[in-house]
C-alpha cells in the first residue's frame, strides 16, 4: 500500500470533528482549497474515496472513518517517540495538557499537579477548566492529553463508546444533600452537619426549592427526584458550589453536591450537609486518546492522576 501520510491522518480527523473541510482547515491553521487538494490527491493515490463532499458540509466514507480512527493513535506515537529521543539527548522531557470539571479544580487538581511537579519536574504541565463533554471534545481533538471527567449511573444508556478513547475508573464521589438546619433536624438549628450517617431521602424535600448545577449534574437531580417519585422545583442554577451553600445558607432553597465541591467549601453554622443514597455518587474518571500512554509525560500525568485517586471514595 502506498505511505499513508500522517498529515492526512490529522486532516480526516478534522474533518470528522467539525463536519466540514473549510472547518477542519481553521483547525488545523490551513486553507480550504489546500486541504481539499490535499484529499483529492490521498483519494486517488490510495484508490479510495475518504470524503463525500455536500452543500452542507463533508463527511467521511467508511474508508476515511478508518483512517481517522488511527489520527489520534499515531499522534501519540509520534509525540512518544519524540519525547523518548529528547530524553536520550538531555533535552526537554515533553509537555502535558490536562483538563478537568470545575469541582476537580479545588480537590483533585492541586494534588495532580502538584505530584508532577514532584516526579516530573521537566515536564510543562498546563490545566484546562471545562465540562466532561467539552473535555472529552478537546482530547478527541489533541488538544487536550488527559482529562478528568464523571459520569453517572445510566449516563451510558444509548451512547456508543469512542474506540478512540481510552477511559479508566478512579473512584466514586458520593452525592450530600445540602439543606438549612432547623429546630426540626436532631440537635436542632447549629453547625453544619457534615459526614452525617444517616441517608436522607429525596422525597422529603419534594416540596423544596431546589438549586441547579450544571446541564448534566441538573439531569441527573431530575432523574433522582423522578425515581423518589417526584419534580423538583429548580428556582435558582449555579455552578458554583460556594455560591450554592451560600442561597441554601439563606434559605432559599435545598441542593444536591458532590463531596469533591465541599471539600473546599466553607459551610457555615446553620446549613446541613447529609449523605444520600450511595446509587446516585457519580464515577470519576479518567481520559486518554488510545495509545496515549506510550508518551512518557502522558505516563507521568496518569500516574499522577492515579496518586490522587485516595481523595475519592
Amino acid at each position: 500500500m502506498d505511505e499513508i501520510d500522517p498529515q492526512l491522518l490529522r486532516v480526516l480527523r478534522a474533518v470528522a470533528d467539525g463536519g466540514s473541510i473549510t472547518r477542519a482547515a481553521a483547525a488545523l491553521g490551513s486553507s480550504q482549497p489546500a486541504v481539499s487538494q490535499l484529499l483529492t490527491r490521498a483519494e486517488q493515490r490510495l484508490g479510495h474515496a475518504l470524503v463525500l463532499r455536500g452543500g452542507r458540509g463533508a463527511t467521511l466514507t467508511h474508508a476515511g472513518q478508518v483512517l481517522a480512527d488511527h489520527a489520534l493513535h499515531v499522534q501519540a506515537a509520534l509525540t512518544a517517540a519524540r519525547e523518548d529521543l529528547d530524553a536520550v539527548g538531555g533535552l526537554t522531557r515533553g509537555r502535558v495538557r490536562l483538563a478537568g470539571f470545575p469541582s476537580a479544580s479545588s480537590a483533585l487538581v492541586p494534588a495532580v499537579l502538584a505530584r508532577m511537579a514532584a516526579t516530573a519536574p521537566g515536564v510543562h504541565t498546563s490545566y484546562v477548566e471545562v465540562e466532561p463533554p467539552e473535555a472529552l471534545d478537546l482530547v478527541r481533538s489533541g488538544a487536550v492529553d488527559v482529562a478528568l471527567t464523571f459520569t453517572y449511573v445510566g449516563d451510558e444508556v444509548g451512547t456508543v463508546p469512542d474506540p478512540g478513547l481510552v477511559t479508566r475508573a478512579l473512584g466514586r464521589d458520593p452525592l450530600a444533600l445540602v439543606t438549612p438546619a432547623d429546630a426540626s433536624r436532631p440537635g436542632g438549628p447549629g453547625p453544619v452537619r457534615a459526614g452525617g450517617s444517616t441517608v436522607v431521602d429525596l422525597a422529603s424535600h419534594r416540596d423544596a426549592r431546589w438549586i441547579g448545577g450544571c446541564p448534566r449534574c441538573r439531569g441527573h437531580l431530575l432523574a433522582s427526584c423522578a425515581t423518589a417519585g417526584f419534580t423538583p422545583d429548580i428556582v435558582l442554577e449555579t455552578d458554583n458550589a460556594a455560591a450554592v451553600v451560600g442561597l441554601v445558607a439563606a434559605g432559599l432553597g435545598v441542593a444536591l453536591l458532590p463531596r469533591l465541591a465541599l471539600a473546599t467549601a466553607v459551610v457555615p453554622a446553620g446549613v446541613a450537609v447529609d449523605p444520600v443514597d450511595d446509587d446516585l455518587a457519580r464515577r470519576v474518571e479518567v481520559v486518554v486518546a488510545r495509545g496515549a500512554d506510550r508518551v512518557p509525560s502522558v505516563r507521568a500525568a496518569l500516574d499522577a492522576v492515579r496518586s490522587a485517586a485516595h481523595l475519592l471514595a
